[in-house]
Order: structure tokens, then C-alpha cells, then sequence
């Protein structure tokens, strides 16, 4: 099929009276989803890379499965969470290939954090690690599931938290699987997964995933990419950070504790072996408990040469690396008594050469996997500047390695402070040399997809960080009305954001829009101290309130949709994934432009090195990541053909700031008020 005729008949099947309208009740045809799915007809024909913008309410999750499935042509589909990687799979991927009637096989692969590993089942049986009753009956339950699941995913136990502190002994990481020395590698679920997704037509991994596998397959049990002729990367806007964890290292506390922990673990069916084992092991973890109690001080937080300015901090470093040198001396001696202790060995040396690189000291006694010495992996200076959070901790931890640190250029070395643990990180500050190479490498069509990438309606930004050379690009437009549908607030009055009564100013000009609203609305801070403040101010209201971090996420979400006239509160991380239609959220209020917080030392190092290229940060990096994060949050107001809402931007510098234009123009085409009248009028509480 050529790329026309691949693009007539994926318009076709989206078109009114087509395979999609015919099977599917409540399928509306919509032009931009039919013009979104030709020009991805178009590239996978032509493998070459597409750029796609499709506005909120496009449909295009349809608009890429359709002609992915009728081009008969193996498919990696990546999104941006496993929330949405299960609803892809489950619910859209079954509707579309049963309305185009092919038999396709496909195939849902996560990283190995999802699945059980029986080994660590059976180890954890006789482990006194719980802490309460509530993780022994959870504990129980897996045991009692793991007879009886197919597929190992523990996404199947309902009451299992994300967090929860069960994973960990429950799941494998690429440091401490034994790999085919496993006793239960013939029933591995991941090995398993692994097969089902090569042997697929369609997979839908996500961006974790994807990237592990560019990046030198961490997970490993060999590639899963090669061999695939198109890739769709949907959500596409968070990849470019993503890939910079990726292509980078880390070493947090828990991968040192449960170092120590497992080779205890090992010994009992080792004579001899706790004598050996349990002092360096000790030893481990109060050198590591000792590390995060000298960072207590310092800010959550900042680049390595803050941390290093502490003495205690060095101190503690050193004690680790001699506390590390010392597990591995006493694993080394056990290595052929168990593949556990031979696992166990080689974590202890990768993780002390992290270390090593990360402190900047060349250490050639210890070599990493891939043979570079230790004096290689330090040779780049450490850069100056603070870093983009991790959105999955775990995979995030998983994807680590010299190949990846040396992907980007000099990386740079940074902290980051969570309540009981710490993380150190070398981060480069560009990997779309890598990204190219890898996608030149594929000979693939590769497909990027999101609500939010384009800037004024230009690409550029996003493209320069994927290292794409004017690719093709698409604009879909909403197919919302947007004129009746939404309205944009600008509160007159407001003080400059940098003062400190800057939230109570914002809450006093938002309560007139509460009130017409009858509630109904989701606030975004900038802060947590403004999130705080605001759920202080708003505690005494008529309206039930839903503050972040008062709850998990998604249980939050459940009681403020079922609330009916519910204010939600919440930062930055609640700019994606707040996907509430109907009338329970009527308003989207966001306190401040969401530019770079400034303790983000990866972000500062990316600005400094652009000024050293000679081009301007503001402009080139500030301002767009700031307006891609704007239409996020504005993304969560309008989410259907009959919703009805008001965005409320509090920022004066949209109106005082020449770049405020920049903002406004880059949003939907909604009608704009500094009257609160007219947002009465538009909810019809007003005279």
C-alpha cells in the first residue's frame, strides 16, 4: 500500500459511514483527526519523522492507531504513563482493531517494576521486613495471587499502592536479577512479556520503556526495538526530559540498602556466609543512613560542589565508598557460591563507581561493565548550576550506566533530597545527538504526538531538543468551540507575583469566580508554600476542599469529581493526567507562569550553556518550556464537545510583559475578560 492510499484508507476509516462509525456507538468523524491520521499514514510510508500537535478533543489516540493497524507494519507504541499505557491497550487498541476487522497479535510490555519476580517472592517469605499488619496481609495476598496470575503484572492487585514499600522485595532491577541463573527463569514473567512483545505486530510500551531500550537496554533481556518499522511516541512534550535521565546515572539510598539487605538475605543457605557478610553489610547501611543525616542542611536540591562544600558531606561520602569497597571485597570471596551473591558482587562495584564519577574522583581499581576505566568515565570537569524531578523514581533509578552518562556530552553532577533518602545524578545537558543517532539508526518512521508542543504554532523548540532537522509538522486544531465553550479571566489589580502577599491577593480575585461557579474548580500553584497558604485561606468556604498531598492522587480525584462542587488544589505535578469532563470542574485557575523553578541545577547548567553558545536562555529555553507547561494546565478545563468553562490567569505579566503575547497567543482561541461580571454572566449567576 503506498502512502496515499494508506492515507485515503485511514481517512476513510474515520470518515461518517466508516469501519469506525460503524462499530463504535458513540464515534463522531472529526476533519482534524482525519487530516492527523493521513499525515501519519504518510510517514509511515516514508519512515520519516512527523511532529504532530492535535488539540484536546482531536481523537488522537484513533487518529494513530488506525493507520498503524492498516499498514500491517510492526508498531511501537509509547505513552507517557502505565495509567495510560493500560487504558491504550485494554480499551482503545480492542476497539479500533475489532472496527478495522484485523487480526493483528499485540502486545503490552512494561519495565520490570511491574511485573513480580518469583525469586524475590520466595526470599521475601522468610524475610521479617514488614511493619505493620497491613503489609503482612498485602504481603499475603501477593503470595496468594501469584499462584493464580498469568501475566505477573502487579497492576492486577487493586490495593497494591505505587509506593508501596512490598515492591521493592517483590519485583527485580536490572542490578539484582540473576538472569539465567535464576532457578525460576523458565517462569519469568518478565522474560515472558519480553517474547509475547517481539512476536506482537503492535506493542504499547511507555516512554520509560522506550527509552531504557534506547539506552542500551538496562532492562536486560535484549532489544525490543529493532525490528520495528514505526514508532508513535503519544504525549510526546515530556520525552526530552525523560531522555536526559536516561542517558544519565544515578545512585539513590535504597538500591544501597537493599543491597545490604539482600546479601544478608543470601547467606542462609550459605554456611559460612553471615560471618562474612553481616559487618560490611551493617556497615552499608549506616554509612548510607549517615550520608542522608550530613545533607540534612543543605537545600532539597543544588549542584554537586553545594554538597561538597559541606565537610560532614564528604566525610559521609567517603565512608560510603570505603563502606562499599568493603561489601565488595567480602561478596567477591562468596561469587561462586550462589548466582545471589555473584548479583550481588556486581552491584556493589557498579554502584561504588558511580559514586566515583559522580564525586569527580578517578577510581581505577574499580572497572565499569563496559570496560572504561574509571579515569575515563571522570575526565569531563563538573559543570556548574539545579534538576528536573523524576516522574517514575523507579525507572528512573533502573536506567543508569556509563554508556548513558557519556550519551550527552559532560553531565551535571547533582542532588536531590527526598524525606528519608537522597539521589545522586550526572544528568547531560543535551541527548539529541543520541536521540538522532538512535533514530537513524532504526530506519523507522517515528511519530510524535501530544496536546502541547508547539510554541506560537511553530515546532522548533521541540524539535531542536529531539535532534530532529526540520521535520514534518501538523497543527490539529481543537475541534471545540471554544468561543461558546470557554472563557479566559485576567483579574485586573493583581500585585507583582514576587511579592509575598501574592497569594492572598490571588485567592482574594479568585473567590468571585468560586462563587459564581458554585466551586467546581482546580487551583495550580507555582508553590507548595502556595499551595499551603491558599488551602489555609480557603479551609473556611462553603466548598469541599481536595489539597494535594492530603490524599493519594487518585483517590483525591475520585472524591473531587463525586464531590460535585469540589475546589482541587495542586502544583506542578498536577498540570497532566487531571482528566475531569463534565460540569465537576468548571474552572482552571493558575496562580503564576510556570516558569523552571530556580533550584533546578540541570536547568541552569542548559541555560548557562546556551548563553556560552551565544544564543539567548530566556528566549530560547525559559520561555517556551514555560508556555508548552501554561497549555498543560489550561489542557485540564475543556475536555469534551459539552464542557464549559473559565481559565483564570493571575499573572500580570501577561499583560504588562512584552512575552506575555507570546503566552496568549499560544493557548486556544477563547474570548478574553477582566470584568468578573462577565464570568458570572458566563456561569449565569451574573445580572
Amino acid at each position: 500500500m503506498d502512502a496515499y492510499s494508506l492515507a485515503a484508507a485511514a481517512r476513510a476509516a474515520l470518515s461518517e459511514g466508516g469501519d469506525l462509525a460503524r462499530a463504535i456507538p458513540a464515534f463522531a468523524p472529526r476533519a482534524a483527526q482525519q487530516d492527523l491520521a493521513a499525515a501519519i499514514a504518510e510517514s509511515i510510508e516514508r519512515r520519516d519523522a512527523l511532529v504532530a500537535e492535535a488539540g484536546t478533543g482531536t481523537g488522537k489516540t484513533f487518529a494513530y492507531l488506525v493507520p498503524a493497524i492498516l499498514s500491517g507494519l510492526k508498531t511501537i507504541v509509547s505513552t507517557g504513563t502505565r495509567a495510560l499505557q493500560d487504558q491504550l491497550y485494554h480499551r482503545d487498541l480492542p476497539r479500533v482493531r475489532d472496527a478495522l476487522g484485523r487480526g493483528i497479535r499485540t502486545a503490552l510490555l512494561k519495565g520490570r517494576a511491574n511485573y513480580l519476580c518469583r525469586y524475590r517472592l520466595e526470599k521475601a517469605k522468610g524475610e521479617p521486613r514488614f511493619t505493620s499488619r497491613e503489609q503482612i496481609a498485602l504481603f499475603q495476598r501477593i503470595v496468594a495471587w501469584s499462584g493464580r496470575t498469568r501475566l505477573g503484572d502487579l497492576a492486577e492487585i487493586e490495593a497494591l499502592p505505587d509506593d508501596s514499600p512490598l515492591l521493592p522485595m517483590v519485583t527485580s532491577t536490572a542490578e539484582n536479577c540473576l538472569g539465567g541463573e535464576c532457578p525460576f527463569w523458565q517462569d519469568c514473567f518478565v522474560v515472558q512479556a519480553r517474547q509475547r512483545a517481539q512476536a506482537a505486530d503492535l506493542v504499547v510500551v511507555n516512554h520509560h520503556l522506550l527509552l531504557a531500550d534506547l539506552a542500551l537496554k538496562q532492562e536486560g533481556f535484549g532489544e525490543i526495538l529493532p525490528g520495528a518499522q514505526a514508532f508513535v511516541v503519544d504525549e510526546a512534550h515530556q520525552l526530552p526530559e525523560l531522555a536526559a535521565q536516561f542517558f544519565g546515572e544515578s545512585l539513590s539510598a535504597r538500591p544501597l540498602v537493599e543491597l545490604a539487605r539482600d546479601a544478608i538475605a543470601e547467606c542462609k543457605e550459605t554456611t559460612g556466609a553471615l560471618a562474612v557478610v553481616q559487618g560490611p553489610a551493617r556497615a552499608l547501611e549506616a554509612a548510607t543512613r549517615t550520608l542522608r543525616a550530613a545533607m540534612e542542611p543543605l537545600p532539597v536540591r543544588a549542584t554537586r560542589q553545594r554538597a561538597l562544600a559541606v565537610v560532614e558531606v564528604s566525610e559521609a561520602l567517603e565512608a560510603l565508598d570505603r563502606a562499599l569497597e568493603e561489601m565488595t571485597a567480602a561478596l567477591e570471596a562468596l561469587r561462586e557460591s550462589a548466582p545471589g551473591f555473584e548479583s550481588a558482587h556486581a552491584r556493589s562495584r557498579e554502584f561504588r563507581a558511580r559514586l566515583a564519577r559522580w564525586v569527580g574522583r578517578p577510581r581505577e581499581a574499580v572497572v565499569p561493565a563496559d570496560g572504561a576505566s574509571e579515569a575515563q568515565e571522570a575526565e569531563a570537569p563538573p559543570s556548574p548550576a539545579v534538576p528536573a524531578a523524576a516522574s517514575d523514581h523507579a525507572a528512573a533509578e533502573a536506567a543508569t550506566g556509563p554508556a548513558r552518562a557519556r550519551a550527552g556530552g559532560a553531565p551535571v553532577a547533582w542532588y536531590e533530597l527526598s524525606p528519608r533518602g537522597f539521589r545522586l545524578s550526572r544528568t547531560p545537558l543535551d541527548v539529541s545527538g543520541p536521540l538522532a543517532r538512535h533514530r537513524e539508526a532504526s530506519r523507522a518512521a517515528w511519530v510524535f504526538t501530544s496536546a502541547t508542543l508547539a510554541v506560537e504554532g511553530r515546532f522548533d523548540h521541540f524539535a531542536a531538543k529531539l535532534g530532529l532537522v526540520e521535520p514534518r509538522t501538523l497543527l490539529a486544531p481543537s475541534p471545540f468551540d471554544w468561543a461558546r465553550q470557554a472563557l479566559c479571566y485576567l483579574p485586573p489589580r493583581l500585585p507583582d507575583p514576587a511579592v509575598r502577599e501574592y497569594t492572598r491577593a490571588v485567592i482574594d480575585a479568585v473567590r468571585p469566580v468560586l462563587e459564581a461557579s458554585g466551586g467546581r474548580a482546580f487551583l495550580l500553584f507555582a508553590s507548595h508554600r502556595a499551595l499551603r497558604e491558599a488551602a489555609e485561606a480557603l479551609r473556611a468556604g462553603p466548598w469541599p476542599l481536595f489539597v494535594q498531598g492530603e490524599a493519594p492522587r487518585g483517590a483525591l480525584l475520585q472524591r473531587f469529581r463525586e464531590s460535585g462542587n469540589g475546589v482541587l488544589l495542586g502544583t506542578a505535578s498536577f498540570r497532566e493526567g487531571v482528566d475531569v469532563a463534565g460540569e465537576a470542574l468548571s474552572v482552571v485557575v493558575i496562580d503564576k507562569l510556570p516558569f523552571a523553578a530556580p533550584d533546578d541545577p540541570v536547568f541552569e547548567a542548559r541555560l548557562e550553556a546556551i548563553r556560552r553558545a551565544g544564543g539567548q536562555p530566556f528566549r530560547d529555553e525559559q520561555l517556551p518550556q514555560a508556555v508548552i507547561a501554561l497549555k498543560q494546565g489550561a489542557g485540564r478545563l475543556i475536555r469534551t464537545e459539552t464542557d464549559r468553562g473559565v481559565l483564570v490567569l493571575c499573572d500580570p505579566r501577561l499583560l504588562t510583559k512584552s512575552y506575555g503575547r507570546v503566552f496568549l497567543d499560544s493557548l486556544p482561541p477563547m474570548p478574553r475578560t477582566r470584568d468578573v461580571g462577565e464570568v458570572a454572566r458566563f456561569f449565569g449567576t451574573g445580572e
